[in-house]
């Protein structure tokens, strides 16, 4: 089973395919997966999930019967997720499965196209291009901003958009209300300057809910008394985290700052920070 990927999925109904989409409606007690999970069966793959175990077993094989059966209609069914199954999650979960093809499109993409969050990402180096990577399945619209030209790659996904802003901190005032940001130049004096200009935004319109910006708790304290000479007041420079990451994740490595800092974001989108 790989990933759950809505766009390769419409690319193929759009090229002619035909699937069958199974879906959580509805569940009751502990379930595998939340209403609204997915998952499309095509006639020789399938991607995304709806819990995987025997649950998602038995939806595929009801699938590929739709998916035999050009006339066939939305199938609707209950599933109690128990020793019937071999799971122990002890709840009920309400499947649906329906066939889909390329006319599907359009209403497909409006219905499972996830609101994306707001998040800005400042600094192209190492670290920002493992945070790219490992935001690009996940619900956020990546800002990438940078004061330096030619610093991002030429595939960057369609979920992120590229900025070039010199001053670095001027496109702070711009950034969409609720984004989250992420500051990581390749400058301390810039960083210094995102944060501040970060500070400021939040005296004025308070809708910045996380501030992170990477470095050790050394360079937090020089920036904290670099940032009460600036007139910023201990309850301000609290909504500032660094370092960034989970505590006890302690490699350096660009791709485990990058899963520890993601992983802080959920945490912190799912208000369990």
């Amino acid at each position: 089973m790989v990933g759950g990927d809505l766009p390769a999925v419409l690319h193929r109904l759009e090229a002619g395919e035909t699937a069958v989409l199974v879906a959580v409606a509805q569940t009751q007690g502990s379930a595998p997966r939340e209403r609204g999970a997915w998952m499309a069966v095509f006639a020789h793959d399938a991607w995304g999930t709806i819990g995987g175990g025997q649950l998602e077993w038995q939806a595929m094989a009801v699938a590929r019967r739709l998916l035999a059966d050009p006339c066939a209609a939305m199938t609707e069914w209950r599933c109690p997720v128990g020793p019937s199954l071999g799971q122990c999650c002890g709840g009920v979960v309400h499947l649906r499965a329906w066939r889909v093809g390329a006319a599907d499109v359009s209403s497909l993409r409006a219905l499972w196209q996830p609101a994306l969050l707001p998040l800005a990402l400042f600094g192209g180096g190492h670290v920002g291009r493992a945070l790219v990577r490992a935001l690009v399945p996940l619900p956020f619209a990546v800002r990438w901003i940078d004061s330096r030209d030619g610093i991002f790659p030429a595939d960057v996904p369609p979920q992120v958009q590229v900025e070039h802003s010199e001053p670095v901190q001027r496109a702070v005032a711009d950034l969409p209300p609720g984004s989250r940001v992420l500051v990581m130049s390749f400058s301390h004096a810039e960083d210094l300057d995102i944060v501040a200009a970060c500070l400021e935004r939040c005296r004025r319109q308070d809708d910045l809910p996380f501030i992170g910006l990477i470095g050790s708790r050394t360079k937090w304290a020089a920036f904290r008394h670099r940032l009460e000479a600036r007139g910023f007041g201990p309850a301000e420079l609290d909504r500032v985290t660094c370092p960034i990451g989970l505590p006890g994740i302690r490699g350096k490595e660009p791709a485990v700052i990058a899963a520890s800092v993601v992983a802080q974001l959920l945490l912190d989108v799912s208000g369990t920070r």
